[in-house]
Parts: structure tokens; C-alpha cells; sequence
């Protein structure tokens, strides 16, 4: 009896074993299944993801070679403008050098100008000083006894004679109370022409006839010469070192009744138009001597 409960107990534990098993191993390969399913939705979201990620790659890449090919482009004209800037500073060392020459340049010819400035005014004064020597040497004779002016000097720097005290109305003969006049200015003239820098610049003493309006136009032209040429002709010989050494410089000329000083038409008028008039005129060459040799330093090329 015993040993057949055992065998029974056995059999029912054999029984009861083989059933639990079962399901250990039916749970295990659900496990399984179960985590290669997990494996397969990993996967496939992995594969998916790893897809996206690839493409966002691929965008970013395609980014960043458009980005490199823009900085290529930019570093291009970074260097196109380097050299632009490079170049510019170029020209303006350049400007700036052009433009100290020229200041250079403007300064010496400022410096230049102000000397031929300095010089032709010199020149310019130089009349007004034989003038005013002229002056001074008559200037106990510059009246009449009527107290009427008999030697002046006129705005255009001419020194003007009356003609009542030189001639008689319509003559040309030089009257007594004229010749001292003609006189101290035949020996003022040698004085001033004895100096070698006046006598440089001066071309001709100009000893002009004029007369009034009346009367015909070649009698009045005719009278001014014969008056103009016996001024001249007692003053030079009055002065035998004025005639020697200077005779040169004068010259006469009849200007007629073309240049009256008052066209009014009364007596006052007429006796202030008929007149000696002697001018000093000075070269020309003087002049245009010092603008000719300023211009050829202006335009001389800079080395």
C-alpha cells in the first residue's frame, strides 16, 4: 500500500511539474517575442529617425557649402576691396604729395609775385618822383606875379605850363616872362636825367601843343607844333648839357584842340585848354621785361 501512494504522489507531481513548465517556457518566449517586437518598433523608429536626421544632415551640409562658397565669395571681395583701399591710399599719398608741389609751387609764386609787384610799382613811382623832383625844383615858380598858377601838374601826372605866361594869344614866340621858367626846367630835367636808374626806364620827355576850340583845325594843329618845338628848342638851349647828353629823350607833338582839359565854351575854358603840356613816358620794355620774366619762372617745368 505504501509503495503505491508513492508512485501515485509521484505521478501527481509529475503531473503538477510538467504543466508549470509549460508556462514558464510559453512566458519566456512571449518575453521574447515581446522584446523583439520592441526591437522591431526600436528599430524601425531608429531607421526613421536616423533617416530625418540623415536629410537634416544632408540640409545642414548643403547649408554650410552655401555658406562656404558665400564666405569664399565675401573673402573675394574683401580682397578685391583691401586692394581698392590699398590703391586709394596710393592715390592719395600721391594727391596728398601733387598737393604740397602745388602748395610749394603757389607759395614761390606768391613770393615772385610780391617781388615783380614790388617792382613795378617801383617802376610806377619812378614818374612820380622825376615829377615830384620836377616840382620841387620850380616850386618858387609855380605862380605868376597874378598869382595865377603857371606850372602844375595834372591828375594824369603831366606837368602843364600856362600858356599866357609862355606866349602871347595866337603867337608862338616865347615871351620874357616865360624864359626863366623854361629855363629851370631845361636845368630840372638835366638834374633828373643825370641819374642812371631814371634814365633806364624812361622812353621819351613829351613836350605836347595844345590850343582852344576856336579857329580851323589846321591852324590850331599848326600853332600847337611851332609852340611845342620853340619850348622844346629854347629849353635845349638853354641847357647845353641837356642838349648834349640828353637831347635823345625829348620829343615834341601837336595835339590841336583834340584834347581840351575844360569843353566848357567861355573864356576861362579856352584859357585853360591852350596849354604846354609835358609828359614823361616811361618804357614799355620795362614793364613787360619783368612780366615776361615772371612768366617764364611760372611756366618753367618743375623738376
Amino acid at each position: 500500500m505504501a509503495r503505491r501512494r508513492r508512485a501515485l504522489l509521484q505521478e501527481e507531481e509529475g503531473e503538477n511539474f510538467w504543466p508549470s513548465f509549460t508556462d514558464l517556457i510559453s512566458t519566456i518566449a512571449l518575453i521574447l517575442f515581446v522584446l523583439v517586437l520592441l526591437a522591431f518598433i526600436q528599430n524601425l523608429i531608429s531607421g526613421k529617425n536616423l533617416a530625418y536626421i540623415r536629410a537634416q544632415l544632408d540640409g545642414t551640409a548643403k547649408q554650410l557649402g552655401n555658406s562656404r562658397a558665400a564666405l569664399a565669395t565675401s573673402e573675394q571681395r574683401l580682397k578685391a576691396l583691401a586692394a581698392e583701399i590699398e590703391a586709394g591710399q596710393s592715390q592719395l599719398k600721391l594727391s596728398e604729395a601733387k598737393v604740397a608741389a602745388q602748395e610749394t609751387a603757389i607759395a614761390d609764386s606768391n613770393l615772385q609775385l610780391d617781388a615783380l609787384r614790388r617792382r613795378l610799382r617801383g617802376i610806377a613811382l619812378l614818374r612820380l618822383d622825376v615829377l615830384d623832383n620836377v616840382k620841387k625844383s620850380l616850386e618858387t615858380q609855380l605862380k605868376s606875379g597874378k598869382g595865377v598858377p603857371s606850372l602844375t601838374v595834372a591828375e594824369n601826372g603831366n606837368i602843364v605850363l600856362n600858356e599866357n605866361l609862355v606866349f602871347e594869344y595866337n603867337s608862338y614866340t616865347i615871351k620874357k616872362e616865360g624864359k626863366p621858367l623854361l629855363q629851370s626846367l631845361a636845368a630840372t630835367f638835366a638834374r633828373v636825367l643825370a641819374d642812371p636808374a631814371v634814365r633806364a626806364n624812361i622812353d621819351v620827355i613829351l613836350v605836347q601843343g595844345h590850343t582852344d576850340e576856336r579857329g580851323s583845325v589846321t591852324y590850331n594843329r599848326e600853332l600847337s607844333a611851332k609852340r611845342a618845338n620853340t619850348v622844346l628848342d629854347y629849353m635845349l638851349e638853354a641847357n647845353k648839357a641837356l642838349e648834349k647828353e640828353y637831347a635823345a629823350f625829348f620829343a615834341s607833338s601837336a595835339y590841336s584842340k583834340s584834347r581840351p582839359v575844360n569843353p566848357a565854351q567861355t573864356e576861362q575854358a579856352y584859357e585853360q585848354n591852350r596849354r604846354i603840356e609835358i609828359s614823361i613816358v616811361l618804357k614799355d620794355a620795362s614793364v613787360r621785361g619783368l612780366i615776361d620774366d615772371y612768366m617764364k619762372q611760372v611756366e618753367a617745368p618743375t623738376p
